[in-house]
């Protein structure tokens, strides 16, 4: 099964358990960021991917540099553990993470918590890649990715349960669109992936196809 397959199926049995006037936030909320136009602006294959050092969940601090200097780089940009559409997309990459590093790549995602959290995801779910914490999604706003929540849709969350002040180290309202860039060892961006939608990922078999095409 396809990830997109697998998210598709989880927000169908998802939508049953939430309540109509939750659904109807969540919705005018999505048309809202899909018609800003921001997946289009955000940056696409050809631009150059702009420099980082973020610390991963443990604390080491990690460069792109350092990480293009042994090949290329797979860099994915996610909301959080508390999204399940997140949860699922990280785990169909931790599948596939020996055939990204079988081509000579590395396997990195960035997300705005903090590390603990970021750890606690990464030990429960076993990932053998960085998962990296971009507190206040400065990262993400240099790849335009950013986005703040809108009022309406910051409530729903919380009362959700979802304390993204804590998680996300005061920066409640910020996050970046699900995007996955594949880079070259120059620091080209080869291939990318932006959508709006966050139940929407790229798919692991088109990651692999474009490290593919860098040989």
């Amino acid at each position: 099964m396809s990830v997109n397959a697998e998210l598709r199926a989880f927000f169908d049995r998802r939508q049953e358990q939430i309540p109509a006037d939750v659904r109807a936030v969540m919705r005018r909320a999505a048309r809202e960021l899909a018609a800003s136009g921001q997946a289009e602006t955000a940056l696409a294959e050809g631009a150059k991917a702009p420099s980082f050092t973020l610390p991963s969940a443990t604390g080491r601090a990690v460069a792109l540099d350092g990480l293009l200097a042994d090949g290329p780089v797979v860099l994915t940009f996610y909301r959080g553990s508390w999204c399940p559409y997140c949860n699922i997309a990280l785990r169909s990459l931790q599948q596939h993470h020996d055939a990204v590093t079988a081509r000579g790549a590395r396997l990195v995602a960035v997300s705005p918590q903090v590390s603990d959290e970021s750890l606690s995801f990464a030990e429960k779910n076993e990932l053998a890649f960085d998962v990296l914490s971009d507190t206040g999604c400065d990262t993400a706003k240099q790849y335009g990715l950013a986005h703040d929540l809108p009022d309406d849709l910051a409530a729903v969350y919380e009362g959700l349960g979802i304390d993204l002040h804590r998680s996300n180290a005061g920066h409640a309202r910020t996050l970046p669109l699900p995007a996955t860039y594949v880079i070259d060892r120059a620091g080209l961006i080869r291939w990318a992936f932006v959508d709006t939608d966050y139940t929407s990922r790229a798919e692991p078999a088109d990651v692999l196809t474009a490290l593919d095409a860098l040989s």
